[in-house]
């Protein structure tokens, strides 16, 4: 048995791009044909299903699993890090102020339906982005877009003003006001591009037959819910042919019945592991381990918009109601740490100082602030819990019971409701629940990508708020919206400082863990690296036969 671990140091998580006035260029050619046996199709089991094919209509990690594969972006992730490097650009540079940003285009490259890719490409999926009133601006709310960019075009505090075509392989951003994670932002693969022409072929079902310019392309009718999605390599794709002749993603919703599939040679590769479940694979000669860099975040989040969950002495109490060193000990095994706010310690920007302030596990005073709030014989309420398995929650039912024990120890009693996960989606961000456990998985190494996504008022609003918790705090506002518009990252970082602070003390949520996640394949399975974002092109992956 092997033990393989992405190795992200701190450093690294920190975005490395260019800065205002800047210009960055590639400075090498095609990556060399990893030397593997070419062929095969990889089985990767996962406990859910994507949500949707169409990654500009998606916030969550089991779509972009798959599309990530189909498409590209203009920039991307370094294998191993957050650094952006380019893609389907090949060099970008900023204007001194940070709000204009000119991308070259990479030349040549065709989409899995023979059309081509330029500046038209590239401004027709913004387009249909960040404008309402595009007449393809359908098949969701994307959500991503607002999490990101504020606004959409013409809306107050859009970041975005216009896309313009420069000529066939030079597009232009300009922006109201400077971005400082702009470049990172884009990275994600939230922004891929599409073909214009599957978009206006199938406009709102586009998430069922996705087309792109990725290394893989999606198999028509391969789609079968809650079972398996089917790709096949992309012989034209612009880095190189990929190795593998299919990967079939395949849904085995519990953990336990994911690892016998891996054992006994059903699949090839298996996510969302139960990390008790690792000392198994380290022992079995046959399967090889690894950890995915911790970036991430599991949470319980109180909807602040309901009662008694506006007040804020009761969302105190409950947060010392939650015993997160118990709850990492139990179903973490060593691989994750209490978690004192939303941003993990991975990444630039957290508030160490934080973590003697945190709400320390006593039921006593957790009864007082109850009584103090007006509730001292407790409540009675909903608590939702996730339906899957998700890197940063691998027993979301388990752990929803033992909240469920201790909040009746203070005397609030629980209903735990859960349902498909899609739904359970869709309902927390149009802020249906009232309790809810969530996590959230980086997307760039970023700060802003934690708390402007998950914490800001410009986040909190229905049917698309990712801050489904819909805490509204001025002060935090105004500290994120300077962090993002400041470049020099020392600022930053004393920005997002504060803004936790002030999210401790007003908990809104309890963040409870930062969980290293593992995953398990067979041997055979060669040049596999799990990326901290949660997602990774598996062009350079390869069975032995």
């Amino acid at each position: 048995m092997a033990i393989l671990s992405a190795i992200l140091l701190t450093t690294s998580l920190g975005l490395v791009a260019c800065g205002s006035g800047d210009k960055v260029k590639e400075t090498t050619g095609k990556p060399e044909q990893a030397q593997e046996q070419k062929g095969g199709t990889l089985l990767f089991a996962r406990g859910g299903d994507s949500t949707t094919l169409d990654p500009q209509n998606s916030t969550e990690g089991e779509t972009t699993r798959v599309t990530d594969n189909i498409f590209d972006t203009l920039v991307q992730y370094k294998k191993d890090s957050t650094e952006v490097e380019p893609a389907l650009a090949t060099q970008w540079e900023s204007s001194p102020d940070g709000k204009i940003w000119t991308f070259t285009l990479r030349e040549n490259v065709k989409f899995h339906d023979g059309t081509e890719f330029d500046a038209n490409s590239v401004k027709f999926n913004f387009d249909r982005m960040l404008d309402k009133s595009n007449e393809y601006h359908v098949g969701g709310n994307f959500d991503y877009v607002i999490s990101q960019f504020t606004a959409f075009k013409g809306e107050p505090g859009a970041v975005i003003k216009e896309v313009k075509v420069l000529d066939k392989n030079k597009i232009q951003f300009i922006l109201n006001v400077p971005q400082a994670p702009f470049l990172a932002n884009i990275a994600m693969p939230f922004f891929a591009i599409e073909s214009p022409e599957a978009i206006k072929k199938h406009k709102d079902k586009i998430g069922q037959h996705p087309v792109g310019t990725g290394p893989y392309k999606f198999v028509e009718g391969g789609w079968k819910p809650n079972d398996t999605i089917t790709l096949e390599k992309n012989k034209e794709y612009w880095k190189g042919e990929p190795i593998l002749d299919k990967i079939i993603f395949k849904v085995i919703p519990d953990n336990t019945a994911r690892l016998t599939a891996l054992k006994s040679g059903e699949v090839d590769l298996i996510d969302g592991m139960n990390p008790s479940d690792a000392a198994i694979v380290e022992s079995d000669k046959n399967l090889t381990l690894y950890e995915r860099p911790s970036m991430n975040v599991g949470y319980l989040s109180f909807n602040t918009e309901k009662k008694p969950f506006d007040n804020p002495k009761v969302r105190q109490a409950l947060a010392m109601a939650v015993d997160k060193r118990g709850l990492v000990d139990a179903f973490f095994a060593k691989r994750g740490q209490p978690a004192t706010n939303a941003l993990p310690p991975s990444i630039w920007g957290y508030n160490k100082e934080l973590e003697a302030k945190d709400y320390k596990y006593d039921l006593e005073k957790a009864k007082q602030l109850l009584a103090e709030a007006g509730y001292p014989n407790g409540f009675e309420t909903d608590l939702w819990a996730m339906p899957v398995s998700r890197p940063y929650m691998p027993q979301p039912q388990k752990i929803a019971e033992s909240i469920q024990a201790d909040f009746a120890k203070i005397g609030v009693k629980t209903k735990l409701v859960s349902m498909e996960w899609g739904t359970y989606l869709k309902k927390t961000k149009n802020g249906e629940h009232t309790m809810a456990l969530l996590g959230w998985t980086g997307d760039n190494g970023d700060p802003d990508n934690f708390l402007y996504v998950l914490l800001d008022k410009d986040n909190a609003k229905p049917p698309a708020a990712q801050n489904i918790s819909l805490y509204k705090n001025e002060k935090v506002h105004e500290l994120l919206i300077k962090a993002q518009t400041t470049p020099d990252q020392k600022v930053r970082e004393d920005l997002y400082k504060q803004a936790q602070e002030i999210i401790l003390n007003d908990a809104p949520m309890v963040p409870f863990v930062h969980s290293t996640p593992v995953l398990a394949s067979s041997s055979k399975v060669k040049g596999y690296v799990p990326h901290a974002t949660g997602s990774e092109k598996l062009n350079d992956v390869s069975i032995e036969k």
